[in-house]
């Protein structure tokens, strides 16, 4: 199945590796500090987006969630509220993944949440596993992005459902060239400083730019099957929460 991208944004462009291999050194290389910098540099706003998504989620009380791409499991940690069984999340990054599994321990919650080494394009699971299938800001670093997208239907037990947080662009005068200028110019410096890793932080405007968001993304999930496909844009158009089905 091909990629709706014609040519992936990479972190290292003067590296001859994939898109997926530079994915999973650029967060080895910022997990020590990418909680910090992930919530300093949205103001803490990015920790309400999930709390929204998971909420989205409390209708259809999920007993087996799977994270793709969890990173340090934020968003698996959110899921708790809805007393899951069992919460699975995987990563490219063991990094991110090390980071994670010592939250886990400390929050007392690791006999729920499991954290494993999983790409998001060959998931390590039987179909129809999981009641529901999160991700937050994770869909666009995928290498194939509809490759990715099918693995996480095929995971899905019929009438599983499908929540997606991911960064859109505001289209608001004058919001959008105020938000703009940030995330292109004083963001990159700012996230550079504080992570060491430059790159990482000039890769997430480039990839945002290039992500199909909006109407674009669900179009995307329903030629993958998914139904029922919903937008709900966040904070002025900064992210977004895409809601599918699996039928």
């Amino acid at each position: 199945m091909m990629s709706v991208e014609t040519k992936p944004v990479v972190p290292y462009k003067d590296q001859q590796s994939g898109k997926k291999e530079q994915v999973a050194q650029m967060f080895d290389a910022v997990s020590h500090r990418y909680d910090f910098c992930n919530h300093f540099l949205s103001l803490g706003i990015d920790k309400l987006w999930r709390k929204k998504a998971v909420r989205i989620l409390q209708k259809h009380a999920p007993k087996s969630i799977l994270d793709v791409a969890t990173g340090t499991g934020d968003f698996a940690i959110e899921t708790l509220r809805l007393n899951p069984e069992q919460v699975t999340g995987v990563d490219i990054s063991n990094g991110m993944l090390a980071i994670g599994k010592e939250k886990m321990i400390k929050k007392k919650c690791d006999h729920i949440i499991k954290l494993q080494y999983g790409d998001s394009e060959n998931l390590p699971f039987e179909d129809n596993t999981f009641d529901a299938c999160i991700v937050s800001f994770g869909v666009r670093n995928f290498e194939n992005l509809e490759q990715g997208l099918s693995e996480m239907h095929r995971v899905l037990k019929n009438k599983g459902v499908c929540v997606i947080i991911e960064f859109s662009q505001p289209s608001k005068v004058p919001f959008k060239q105020f938000y703009n200028f940030y995330f292109k110019n004083i963001l990159p410096i700012i996230g550079g400083w504080f992570s060491k890793d430059k790159a990482a932080y000039t890769y997430l405007p480039d990839s945002v730019a290039q992500f199909p968001y909006g109407e674009a993304f669900v179009n995307v999930l329903n030629k993958i099957g998914f139904k029922n496909t919903t937008c709900k844009p966040l904070t002025f158009g900064i992210s977004s929460i895409y809601v599918a089905s699996k039928e």
